[in-house]
């Protein structure tokens, strides 16, 4: 059976396509750095220091979207953090949060896909 799609479910499946990363960011990011990324947060102007605009990762980067290195920062454990360093460290927060929830051997898998699926999204919404 041959389906077509045309424009309108093709842009829905894209949007369902980095849905739950828009909800990982929305509800552990977006108090920061704003529901569009922008760093203009509901509580960035308590930081000392400007809170970054994310949609922008990859044009600060001659224009290529720094994976690994955005996926490292927000994970938080391999990266040396300098003191007062207002980024929580969401890896090991989300794998807390999935022992809490009884995923002992799992954890840590549960952990990167929720990174994984976060970097994908801000991945997505670069200017």
């Amino acid at each position: 059976m041959l389906v077509l799609l045309g424009p309108a479910a093709a842009a829905a499946t894209e949007a369902d396509e980095f849905a739950t990363g828009k909800a990982e960011y929305l509800s552990a990011c977006a108090a920061c750095h704003g529901d569009a990324a922008d760093g203009k947060g509901p509580i960035a102007s308590m930081f000392r220091d400007p809170v970054p605009d994310l949609t922008g990762l990859a044009e600060r980067n001659e224009g290529r979207f720094p994976f690994l290195k955005v996926f490292q920062v927000i994970d938080g454990r391999s990266v040396i953090r300098a003191h007062g360093d207002p980024m929580p460290i969401f890896g090991g927060r989300f794998r807390a949060e999935a022992e809490a929830r009884g995923a002992v051997f799992g954890a840590e898998a549960i952990a990167r896909a929720r990174l994984l699926e976060l970097v994908l999204y801000l991945q997505s919404i670069q200017n």
